[in-house]
C-alpha cells in the first residue's frame, strides 16, 4: 500500500510570538492527517518546556490521553481526561535556540468513529532536563476533524515556532 504524504500548509511564528497555532478549513480529501511542531515557549518561569494542548474543531473536552515518558534518569506514565495534549515545547530558560520536536498522527479523520492520536515528542535543552515522550489520545467525538488548533497554558509561542499539518493519502 503506498501512502502520499501532502503539506497542507505550514504556519511559522512571527516575531512577538503566538498565543496559537491554528488550522482551519481542513480539506476531508485524506485518509489522515500527520502534524509535525518545531516549537519554543516564551516562558522565564525556569521550567524546561510547557505543554502544548490540542483543540479539534475548537473543543478539547470529551478527551482522554495515556503518557509514556522518560527524561535520561528515570521513566514514568500519566494519564488524563478532558484535554488533548500534542506535546511540549522548550521553554526560554532552555538552552538557547533549541527547539521542542513532535509529531502527531492522526488516522481516519473524517470518519463518523472517535478519534485517535498518536504522538512522539521531545524537548530539547542540551542538559539533564530533556524529555521524551508517547502520547495515545482519545477525542470520543463523532465530528469530521476540520480544525486543529495548538496552544500552550497561558504561554506564547516564541518566534520560528513551526507546525506543518499533511494530509495522507492511500493510493491502493
Amino acid at each position: 500500500m503506498a501512502l502520499t504524504y501532502t503539506a497542507i500548509a505550514t504556519v511559522t511564528v512571527g516575531s512577538g510570538g503566538a498565543a496559537n497555532i491554528e488550522f482551519t478549513s481542513i480539506p476531508q480529501t485524506y485518509t489522515d492527517l500527520l502534524l509535525k511542531v518545531s516549537a519554543r515557549g516564551t516562558s522565564t518561569a525556569g521550567a524546561a518546556w510547557s505543554w502544548i494542548a490540542v483543540k479539534l474543531n475548537g473543543s478539547s473536552s470529551t478527551a482522554s490521553w495515556r503518557q509514556l515518558y522518560g527524561d535520561g534518569s528515570a521513566a514514568a506514565s500519566g494519564n488524563n481526561t478532558n484535554n488533548l495534549l500534542a506535546a511540549y515545547a522548550t521553554d526560554s530558560s532552555a538552552t538557547a535556540s533549541t527547539f521542542s520536536n513532535s509529531e502527531t498522527y492522526i488516522p481516519n479523520y473524517t470518519s463518523s468513529n472517535y478519534k485517535s492520536m498518536s504522538n512522539d515528542a521531545v524537548t530539547e535543552n542540551n542538559a539533564t532536563s530533556a524529555l521524551n515522550s508517547f502520547f495515545a489520545t482519545l477525542w470520543s467525538n463523532t465530528a469530521a476533524v476540520t480544525s486543529i488548533t495548538l496552544a500552550q497554558e497561558g504561554i506564547n509561542f516564541a518566534q520560528h515556532s513551526t507546525a506543518t499539518l499533511y494530509g495522507i493519502k492511500n493510493t491502493v
